[in-house]
């Protein structure tokens, strides 16, 4: 079909995929001036991000400044470039590390967007720059009902983020849930009220209208978008690129509702569509360690269509060797893997591979704990699946995934049921495991004596702030240790995985896409796992995903509307200069 023959329509700007990155993208467009377009392959819109937590990661903010926190631009920089490594241009860190502040700045001020700087540490705290908080932004929960007939295509959030699979609660609801100090039951009572007492939405569906996490960003920004009247078509991918003579990107053909249309540009495409970690094709060339798509934590749907579409117009790509790691949990009933965060840092759980035998500490931030399962891999040692190790009073005292203490195993999901092991001895423990006699039995013992001194002297689990942010304070000398004595003894099958890659198209500091000779392509931006994050292969805290996806989303339609990335320069709509290139 010629694009004459389709239907035709002349836009500014068109965003593709409509998670955290490309709703901002279109957010800052919109506020400008331009007329913008979001386009969204499948039928919910939000993206991994609206499955995410919902941090950003935000050097030297205003709001972490109000809280409490010391922090510059300066400082950033440093612990950046200590941790992400020479692949990444300097300029793109600069870009990040600079701009990030007024992103977050421009959506307080300018949208519904709301966030609040907490004390959580880097994931790096030994780092040079690094902070020990108030870099994180947790989301302020958002009333689903002011999206209207919206939120019943918002993007679901994953069971492993609700509680009892099913449930929001807020990072203010965490700890007493987790550690149950005294009067943790009137915490868990007002969430379960929250959720039960809303009794119309309990009618007719088992949704939260009381959007927490990602889900509550993404009905944030996508509320703020209807104050411009940004159209949102679902179940329209994105087919081709269209270019002119001079190899300028200006459109895109666009599937919408099967329909072939001509979408002209005048300013710029924005592609935001996510990662590659639901393509067998592409996780096989580029991630062999982890190459199943079933050990993702993200959307099946995110199969790299975004970064194919560039290397039609010549993109270059890069980091595609990368992912945001994680030791995860995969069972048999659920699509998605899940991410053990905390529990490997709480006192009585180890790590082992398939000789019994610890290879890391546990508590590591997850991104490095489950790269080290991936390098750690070998024959007689496997580590694809490893084992979480726990006993009853584990068992008994803290959540390992969805496996709730308190609730008898029987009331648990089949697929729980069917993967934990179950033992009254290590000996049994070893056998039903298939790990060769005395391997785990070892271990263990080894490990209690040290755990009793409150040391963990062959990988220094405890040692770290990080280790400790999420350790049980009740548990002296060492938050994260404790000796596993109490029958009967538990092991959870966990594999290398991850919650989004984090390779794609090449781009520069203004967000937008290089090609081979590494200049840019005219009209063609990009954000978010769809590019080479400027992350590179680190993650430096909590919100290191979301935050780059938004603030290069904010780059690439402050570049492509003409405006300083400053937002205190001059008034949003009325002061734009010529576009970029």
């Amino acid at each position: 079909m010629l694009v004459n023959d389709m239907k035709r329509l002349e836009i500014d700007v068109l965003v593709a995929g409509s998670g955290a990155g490309g709703l901002t993208a279109a957010l800052v467009a919109a506020a400008a001036g331009l007329s913008v377009l979001v386009v969204e392959k499948t039928n919910y819109w939000g993206g991994t991000s609206a499955t995410s937590g919902g941090f950003i990661w935000v050097p030297a903010s205003e709001l972490g400044a109000a809280a409490g926190g010391h922090d510059s631009v300066a400082e950033a920089s440093e612990y950046l470039h200590a941790i992400v490594g020479a692949d990444v241009a300097d300029a793109n860190i600069r870009a990040f590390a600079e701009s990030a502040r007024h992103m977050l700045g421009w959506l307080q001020h300018n949208s519904e967007v709301r966030y609040r700087s907490i004390p959580y540490t880097d994931y790096r705290p030994e780092a040079p720059g690094a902070k020990l908080g108030y870099r994180t932004h947790d989301v302020l929960p958002f009333d689903g009902r002011r999206l209207g007939p919206h939120l019943k295509s918002l993007q679901p959030p994953v069971p492993a983020t609700l509680l009892f699979n099913r449930i929001a609660f807020t990072m203010d609801d965490v700890f007493p849930l987790l550690h149950r100090p005294p009067g943790w039951q009137r915490t868990l009572v007002k969430v379960l009220a929250r959720y039960y007492l809303d009794i119309g939405q309990r009618l007719v569906s088992r949704r939260n209208r009381f959007l927490t996490a990602g889900g509550a960003l993404l009905g944030r920004l996508r509320y703020s978008l209807e104050r411009y009247d940004v159209p949102l078509w679902l179940n329209s991918p994105v087919t081709s690129l269209i270019r002119d003579a001079s190899g300028r990107v200006t459109g895109a053909i666009v599937d919408h509702l099967g329909v072939a249309q001509s979408i002209v540009t005048r300013r710029a495409v924005v592609m935001a569509t996510g990662g590659f970690e639901g393509s067998a094709a592409l996780r096989r060339a580029h991630l062999p360690g982890a190459w199943d798509p079933s050990s993702s934590g993200a959307l099946e749907t995110n199969t790299g269509d975004g970064l194919e579409l560039g290397l039609t117009v010549g993109a270059a790509l890069g980091n595609m060797d990368s992912a945001w790691w994680g030791p995860m949990i995969k069972l048999p009933d659920e699509p998605r893997a899940r991410l053990l965060t905390f529990e490997r840092a709480f006192p009585g759980c180890i790590i082992v591979n398939q000789a019994g035998r610890r290879y890391m500490n546990e508590a590591l931030a997850y991104d490095i704990a489950g790269l080290r399962m991936i390098e750690a891999d070998r024959p007689g040692a496997r580590t694809s699946p490893s084992y979480l190790i726990f006993d009853e009073r584990y068992r008994r005292r803290y959540p390992v995934g969805p496996l709730i203490p308190g609730i008898p195993l029987a009331l648990h999901q089949a697929g729980l049921r069917h993967s934990l092991v179950k033992a009254r001895t290590w000996r049994e423990l070893e056998a039903r495991l298939a790990i060769p006699a005395g391997g785990l039995t070892g271990t263990v013992k080894q490990f209690n004596l040290n755990a009793e001194r409150g040391r963990d002297p062959e990988f220094g689990r405890g040692d770290s702030a990080y280790d400790r942010y999420y350790g049980d304070p009740k548990v002296q000398p060492n938050p994260n240790l404790a000796p596993l004595t109490t029958p009967p003894f538990y092991a959870l099958p966990i594999i290398p995985g991850d919650i989004g890659t984090n390779g794609g198209l090449l781009c520069n500091e203004h967000a937008q896409v290089l090609d081979r000779d590494l200049k840019p392509i005219g009209g063609l931006y990009a954000t978010g796992n769809t590019t080479a994050s400027m992350m590179g292969h680190a993650y430096p805290g909590a919100g290191g995903t979301l935050s780059p996806a938004m603030t290069f989303g904010y780059i690439a339609a402050r570049n492509a509307s003409g405006l300083p990335l400053d937002p205190a320069t001059g008034p949003l709509a009325l002061e734009r200069t010529a576009p970029g290139a």
